[in-house]
């Protein structure tokens, strides 16, 4: 939390955290153009940034695209702000929601740190017995391979399924892209899940970035449900068992 509060003593750190609140998944070369610095100088806060997982990137060709990442912020908000204040911001938020009729971006990304490595990380995203017991659902597919058909099956032995798509992309341990939409989804329905495997300093960084979400409502329903997944899938691999509570109850469909 130190770093958190370091990263945004800065005014020109928050200046780019409110570029990417107003619009997500930002080159570096949009923030220098959009912040009137230098490369380096904005490298430099961006890497404070990220150091406090604030910023999270991913790669897009030969792009990097940066995202806000509300984790840390959402700590902040419900230890030092929500307790204090909670009637006056729900009624701000309220007003806010209104005022708001569209949303530039709707992407969630998530990062999170677990003790394990990737080969663990990608098994664990594939297998579905192992996606069963911290999923509540088993991702089944023929081959994890582009191209393939993936499937997330319920548990409750019905053999019923909520969603599934396809494999986009699949380069084991590393990336794995997924289509995703209900059984009976329209055109217009699907979204699209990215899980980005990356060693770090021993153990992985993985990020999730979950994006074509059809609006605020749906991202905020991602934005619950992949905390409590990702909480449990790092339970899983660190501790052997999953958390005590089923989170995928909470699941993004």
């Amino acid at each position: 939390m130190d770093g958190v509060f370091r990263a945004l003593a800065d005014p020109t750190r928050r200046a780019l955290l409110d570029r990417l609140h107003g619009r997500n998944g930002q080159t570096l070369t949009e923030l220098c153009a959009s912040a009137g610095m230098t490369r380096q100088s904005v490298t430099q806060h961006l890497g404070v940034l990220e150091e406090a997982n604030l910023v999270s990137t991913t790669r897009r060709g030969r792009e990097k695209l940066h995202y806000l990442n509300p984790v840390p912020l959402h700590e902040i908000q419900d230890r030092w702000i929500e307790k204090f204040e909670r009637p006056r911001l729900r009624t701000l938020s309220e007003l806010r929601r209104r005022a708001e009729d569209t949303m530039p971006d709707p992407t969630f990304v998530y990062v999170t740190y677990i003790e394990a490595g990737p080969e663990q990380v990608w098994q664990a995203l594939t297998d579905p017995e192992l996606t069963a017991a911290y999923w509540g659902h088993r991702n089944v597919s023929t081959g994890w391979q582009a191209g393939d058909r993936w499937d997330h099956v319920r548990t409750d032995g019905s053999g019923e399924t909520d969603g599934g798509g396809t494999v986009e992309e699949s380069d084991p341990p590393r990336r794995l892209v997924l289509s995703w939409g209900p059984p009976d989804g329209q055109p217009g329905d699907t979204s699209r899940v990215a899980f980005d495997i990356e060693p770090w300093d021993g153990i992985v960084r993985l990020t999730v970035t979950h994006s074509d979400l059809a609006d605020e409502a749906e991202q905020a329903g991602a934005a619950a449900g992949w905390a409590a997944v990702l909480s449990n899938l790092k339970s899983l691999l660190e501790t052997g068992h999953p958390l005590p509570r089923a989170p995928w109850e909470m699941a993004p469909r």
